[in-house]
């Protein structure tokens, strides 16, 4: 016999969620959301933290008036037999203004849904969230004119520092980097030790259910890969299967390398498809968090346009996707790209590492690195690890990730 869940259910599984949220560390992300809009979308890789966000988010504003507001999880077994519309008729013919949908990803034909219910239920205001990255891409044209859509990282190294110290740090903008480097960084050591933490995120702060324990991070993050991989990619973007192995091959040859700068033709032929299909792998790649791919500063970004450089997304992913291990150099620039596309324009370089914001050059490597290489730049700087405090030109690249 088939057993249905009462809908009071999905009710009371809301208000035992809220009850176990805890609200003592608060990403900056949620203030950032302008959640008085009446269709909001958060996109972000699994596990960057959007489901505490949703529920922090209630907690912290909607205590009062909990009956107004109700959060599920579309992955809920309730909606084997029901629809997302019978759940909206029924909470918005009750009082309620506040619909949180999660994981909406796992819910057939969601965007027309979500996109009926914004049209038949004026006095709703929806957020939705999804992991899969792919999925959401897709759907985005049933929600065009509809959904302002915002993404959501993984922890920066300043998120990080504070979960683990307990103390309270500011995002610092570019500008204020650059030109105020020194007086930052002595305001930041003089709390904590930033080098003392910092080879822990780059192996496994990023994603913040390391929370939940680092003996399984790593096994956690390679299932998420394969599920990317194996079944959304195929699915969604219709890649051959016969070719998964390949890609994996090719994701383990970009965390080794120093950096990877790839030989489109030969890699397109080793992987036995043709260029062109090659290219599109990558950018599926790219739209599922798993690689960043880095251009020359050109008029716009092709189809057809070759990357000059690939790099993971995260530093965590290398710990993971590579079978030795990661090279410094390697390391320390997929570090500052993954903080620095946060909040800038990057491209690749002919003088140094990064061209940022088209005016702006950032040459990435160890204490005792010169700025030799970068002669005849004015706008010039090297990001150095293993330093405290720099000086002048030369920035400890630790504070790079203080950016968002």
């Amino acid at each position: 016999m088939h057993y249905t869940v009462p809908k009071e259910k999905l009710f009371e599984y809301f208000h035992q969620r809220i009850q176990h949220t805890d609200l003592t560390i608060i990403r900056n992300f949620e203030t950032m959301v302008p959640w008085n809009e009446r269709l909001i979308g958060i996109k972000g890789s699994r596990g960057c933290g959007k489901t505490t966000l949703l529920l922090q988010h209630i907690k912290k504003h909607f205590t009062e008036k909990l009956d107004a507001v109700l959060y599920v999880s579309l992955d809920n077994i309730w909606f084997a037999d029901n629809r997302l519309i019978e759940l909206a008729d029924y909470f918005a013919k009750r009082g309620g203004t506040y619909l949180f949908l999660d994981e909406v990803h796992k819910y057939p034909d969601w965007s027309i849904e979500i996109k009926n219910i914004y049209d038949e239920y004026p006095s709703l205001n929806i957020v939705f969230t999804g992991s899969s990255l792919l999925e959401i891409l897709k759907a985005r044209a049933d929600l065009s004119r509809r959904a302002l859509v915002f993404e959501m990282n993984g922890l920066s190294f300043r998120e990080f520092l504070e979960i683990e110290t307990g103390n309270r740090f500011p995002v610092y903008s570019l500008d204020d980097i650059l030109i105020n480097h020194t007086m930052l960084a002595q305001t930041i050591v003089s709390k904590v030790k930033p080098l003392a933490f910092f080879d822990q995120y780059l192996e496994h702060g990023f994603y913040p259910y390391y929370l939940e324990g680092t003996t399984f991070y790593s096994q956690r993050l390679g299932e998420t890969i394969n599920m990317i991989l194996e079944q959304e990619l195929p699915a969604l973007r219709s890649i051959e299967p016969s070719y998964v192995p390949k890609l994996k091959q090719l994701l383990a040859i970009i965390a080794e390398s120093a950096p990877f700068l790839p030989n489109i033709k030969k890699l397109s032929e080793r992987i036995g498809i043709n260029r062109q299909t090659f290219i599109n792998y990558l950018h599926f790649l790219e739209q599922a968090k798993i690689i960043h791919l880095l251009y020359r500063e050109t008029g716009g970004i092709g189809l057809l346009q070759k990357p000059d450089k690939i790099f993971l997304e995260n530093t965590n992913l290398m710990h993971v996707l590579g079978s030795r291990t990661p090279s410094v150099g390697n390391i320390r620039e997929t570090f500052i790209i993954s903080q620095l596309k946060t909040a800038a324009e990057v491209h690749y370089a002919q003088q140094g590492d990064f061209l940022i914001n088209r005016s702006v050059s950032i040459e990435v490597d160890g204490r005792n690195e010169t700025r030799e290489q970068m002669k005849g730049l004015s706008e010039a700087y090297i990001a150095a690890d293993n330093i405290e405090y720099g000086h002048d030109k030369k920035i400890p690249l630790w504070l790079f990730g203080f950016l968002y």
